[in-house]
């Protein structure tokens, strides 16, 4: 069930091993994808808007738990390239001991704070009570966003990248015809799309620690394996929390972004909604190539195979570029065509030319998007979570910037800058990043090696004495 990713050709190897977390991840979309298309087909542009503006507050909670899993993974990810099997166990199982404690203080923390957040954000009186009621059981849920990501990052730490996926297409399949059974026939409207997303989220991890328990050999608990390590949980802890703060603070200048949305009225966060929604949907492969890079990267530095890392990381750039230009073009034939998933086109003619602005302004620096994501995971594959974390803070001073100054200044089309300025800083941040992150690198192995011949030396001056 594993999959060693320090052979072979690494274009190859990174393409054949995005592609199944390219689905996976289109498939996680669609929890959130299918309450939106419903609840705007079926319960009318209200629901829409009240779904749509917790979309950012959404991305700064759950943005912070995918982002600890997958920082989770890194040194699992490390420990098998070394071939080190008894230490990678007990990260395992320290990581899920983490993972549970911090579902339970995080559940509790959000739900109790759900309307206090949203009123902070200026959330409009007239959509802030579905508001509401969908993201508190959302958040709700979250032990068990925890428990399928955490399997998740497992999975793809040991390379495995297909499994998660099966469980994603049967669950996403579960989500929209729960999503259709509440929302139409038993008319609970916003309600029932967050309750069948808690419903197909919990059977997901559920049917995936399953399957982790009773096929990955190599995870078989020894004694004494599964206890609580110390520093196992500061490795862990040292590079996950960082990876999640990361996604927190990314999302924290998208939600004052958000607070600038809402102040333009529901119409403008409708169009946000519909077009972050569509463009969500074409970004998911870049977000998966990263995915890809930071497994990558971290078996091959655990291998000590530095020069693969690097092939890696240009093998991904040009994937990232070419799929960034397709995008650009399916965009501007079909934008009107994925629009038409979430609300009704030929009746919403304002939303949707708001939409297609905001589309428009975004696809063009998907390039950019594509050149940070790479590097940024890449980082933090090498185990660098804090310095791709200061990536997150250039994107939110970014974004910051843009709302509080250039959307008061020049309304709707400031908000459509946002997320451009907020690519472009994080790149100007990370492409330096990366290189010196190479260099300590290529530094700690060349010293690692010395002391080694240096030992074996010495050892054989011993001997011939």
């Amino acid at each position: 069930m594993t999959k060693d990713l320090t052979s072979g050709n690494p274009l190859k190897v990174i393409l054949f091993f995005t592609l199944p977390l390219v689905l996976g991840n289109l498939f996680q979309q669609f929890y959130a994808l299918a309450d939106t298309i419903i609840v705007g087909r079926y319960c009318g542009v209200s629901a829409l808007a009240s779904v749509g503006s917790t979309g950012s507050i959404n991305y700064l909670i759950l943005g912070f738990v995918i982002g600890v899993c997958n920082g989770f993974a890194i040194p699992i990810a490390q420990l098998f390239g070394a071939q080190d099997y008894r230490d990678l166990r007990r990260h395992v199982a320290n990581a899920a001991w983490l993972c549970l404690a911090a579902s339970v203080v995080l559940t509790v923390l959000t739900v109790s704070l759900t309307r206090p957040m949203l009123m902070l954000m200026q959330t409009p009186e007239d959509i802030l009570d579905g508001a509401v009621i969908y993201i508190g059981w959302i958040f709700a849920g979250i032990p068990f966003i925890f428990l399928y990501n955490m399997v998740a990052g497992i999975m793809r730490a040991l390379g495995d990248s297909k499994t998660p996926l099966f469980f994603l297409i049967m669950t996403s399949a579960m989500n929209i015809g729960l999503d259709l059974l509440f929302v139409i026939p038993l008319n609970m409207g916003i309600l029932g799309a967050a309750l069948a997303t808690d419903i197909s989220q919990a059977i997901s991890g559920v049917l995936s620690f399953v399957y982790l328990c009773r096929k990955f050999e190599v995870l078989r608990m020894q004694k004494g394996e599964a206890r609580l390590c110390k520093s196992a949980c500061m490795r862990l802890i040292g590079i996950g929390v960082p990876m999640g703060l990361q996604c927190s603070i990314t999302a924290i200048g998208s939600v004052i972004v958000q607070w600038a949305v809402n102040i333009l009225g529901s119409t403008a966060v409708a169009a946000v909604t519909t077009a972050s929604k569509t463009m969500n949907l074409l970004t998911v492969p870049l977000e998966s190539i990263g995915t890809a890079m930071a497994t990558y990267s971290g078996q091959n530095l655990g291998a000590a195979r530095m020069d693969r890392v690097r092939k890696g990381v240009h093998s991904a750039l040009i994937i990232a570029t070419i799929y960034a230009i397709a995008s650009l073009i399916l965009l501007h034939f079909g934008d009107v065509t994925i629009m038409g998933l979430f609300l009704d086109t030929s009746s919403e003619v304002e939303i949707v030319a708001m939409g297609r602005q905001y589309l428009f302004w975004n696809s063009v620096f998907f390039i950019p998007l594509g050149a940070l994501i790479v590097w940024r995971y890449s980082i933090q594959g090498l185990g660098y979570s804090s310095l791709a974390m200061l990536a997150g803070v250039a994107e939110m001073v970014a974004r910051t910037s843009v709302a509080i100054i250039l959307v008061p200044m020049l309304g709707y089309f400031g908000a459509e800058l946002a997320n451009p300025a907020a690519w472009i800083a994080a790149c100007l941040f990370l492409y330096p990043a990366y290189r010196w992150t190479c260099r300590q690198l290529d530094n700690r192995l060349l010293a690692a090696r010395l002391h080694m011949k240096s030992t074996e030396m010495s050892s054989d001056g011993m001997i011939v004495s």
